[in-house]
């Protein structure tokens, strides 16, 4: 399976960021995994090593393989506008990340769990593809039979707002209004880095 499976600490850990979350390995350890911990001698990374790691944090932290992050940057290059925020609000506009967005699940893990598993409707047709792109009017619903369920009901109970995304309390439901602003999005994320890596 491509997908990583692995311990998300020691992900968080290699870029110093919680970026699944708040993680209290990363508290304890605030230097990279490795045999010898914070005594192994690291030399200045290269203009190359930075883009890439840039690059994978992105692509860490939105749940996505590298040949889907790909077409994604070649569809962003082809839109008008920056490359950079283009390829952002695409993995924003992503049905995984908005299920997350919307607190229907604490993670983007078990927003794509939620998913795949058929408990989730867009526009009132059940939508099983994590990856489904967003367009404004989109409109993203609990499926009936799934609105007891535990993890979902948790999830809402503790969830934030987003100026791109209008949730309806009675419905159980989300409006995608709109592809968010740079600014708006709160990922630490150096886009234009990964420009630069794919412009090599």
């Amino acid at each position: 399976m491509a997908r990583y499976t692995g311990p998300k600490s020691k992900i968080a850990r290699k870029f110093k960021e919680p970026i699944f979350g708040p993680d209290k390995a990363l508290e304890k350890k605030n230097y990279p995994p490795g045999q010898h911990g914070n005594a192994r001698r690291r030399g200045k990374k290269s203009e190359y090593a930075i883009q890439l790691a840039e690059k994978q944090k992105a692509k860490y932290t939105y749940g996505v393989l590298e040949r889907q992050f790909a077409n994604l940057f070649d569809k962003a290059a082809r839109k008008k506008g920056i490359t950079g925020e283009n390829l952002l609000k695409f993995l924003e506009a992503r049905l995984d990340n908005t299920v997350y967005r919307l607190g229907i699940a604490k993670t983007r893990s078990a927003a794509r769990q939620l998913v795949s598993h058929k408990h989730l409707m867009v526009n009132g047709v059940v939508t099983n593809i994590p990856s489904y792109q967003l367009r404004p009017g989109d409109v993203v619903s609990i499926r009936e039979k799934s609105k007891s369920i535990e993890a979902i009901t948790n999830s809402l109970s503790g969830r934030g707002s987003f100026s791109w995304l209008q949730w309806d309390e009675d419905k159980f439901s989300g409006t995608f209004l709109n592809l968010p602003d740079r600014e708006e999005i709160p990922e630490n994320i150096k886009e234009q880095l990964i420009v630069e890596l794919y412009s090599k």
